[in-house]
């Protein structure tokens, strides 16, 4: 019989909405100036400017989700679902918010740190509930242990349409856009984190580009003393070049060739990261309203 077990997923307490944010030019030594459109899983949401800022999002309820698992870890039938307070499935992938105000953002543990399971959001399944990734009928699991946590950024979408020449030429790779949150606890399966971003690295995995953010958790010890990529390297040094590396390598077991990384092999900084974020969560909201085709994603 198939194991099941609620637990809570706190999604963020002090604001409850996402914004689909538009971006202006800017330069990589810049801030970028933002203006919002909101989500959420109800969309009831107001939305309201000030002098200082050109919109400030503002939901009219505060959500609160819950994970329930269903089948056993490890065994092809496993997933994870979320629900919303009234015990209603909901999305991880489209009604989490994304954006939660002062560059910070909810991020959704889809792999905890120190372990080796393939975990992802099936975004072919109806609700993308997580599951482990298989390959020929058979469980995925990473040659190592990852050493972060590792998972998404809700409200997000790397079109496989779009190439980015910054990154030479590279589509995108149809999936959500990926963080690796560096802070030292271990997360859990579906815990969504509130973090702010700090780097990006651009890797090229057959082709296709797949954005890594590096961001680290509010709840950490040393959230307060990093900011940029270069507070990284003073803080937490080494760890961009290990990220790098384990990303570039950890396909080499299987016989596969290591990953490349756009930009210059090197990790960009956080306007960067949040140029990022900004451009694949047009291309979301995009995808939402069907302006471009699904093709096999779901999007409930």
């Amino acid at each position: 019989m198939a194991a099941a077990r609620v637990m809570a997923a706190a999604a963020a307490t002090n604001a409850t909405t996402s914004c689909f944010l538009l971006r202006r030019t800017f330069a990589l030594n810049q801030r970028p100036h933002f203006r919002g459109f909101c989500f959420s899983g109800t969309r009831q949401l107001s939305l309201s400017s000030s002098k200082r800022s050109l919109f400030t999002c503002t939901a009219l309820h505060k959500p609160e989700f819950q994970i329930k698992e269903e089948g056993q870890p490890e065994t092809l039938d496993y997933r994870v679902f979320f629900r919303d307070n009234s015990g209603k499935k909901v999305s991880p992938w489209h009604d989490i918010p994304l954006h939660l105000g002062d560059g910070v953002f909810n991020f959704v543990v889809e792999i905890p740190k120190e372990t080796s399971a393939k975990m992802e959001v099936a975004t072919d399944e109806q609700f993308t509930p997580i599951k482990q990734d298989t390959k020929k009928g058979k469980l995925r699991y990473y040659p190592y242990n990852i050493n972060w946590n590792y998972g998404l950024l809700p409200q997000t979408w790397e079109d496989p349409s779009f190439a980015n020449h910054e990154v030479e030429g590279a589509f995108g790779d149809n999936d959500p856009v990926d963080v690796v949150e560096i802070g030292e606890r271990r997360g859990n399966i579906g815990e969504i984190l509130k973090v702010k971003p700090l780097a990006a690295l651009a890797m090229i995995d057959e082709g296709e580009l797949d954005w890594k953010i590096v961001a680290i958790s509010l709840d950490d010890p040393r959230a307060s003393l990093v900011n940029d990529v270069d507070d990284v390297e003073k803080h937490f040094p080494g760890t961009l070049t290990a990220i790098r590396d384990w990303f570039r390598d950890y396909k080499i077991p299987d016989g596969k060739p290591a990953n490349k990384f756009g930009l210059g092999n090197k990790a960009a900084n956080k306007d960067y990261a949040l140029k990022v974020i900004t451009e694949t969560n047009e291309s979301w909201a995009k995808l939402v309203k069907r302006s471009i085709p699904a093709g096999d994603l779901s999007l409930l």
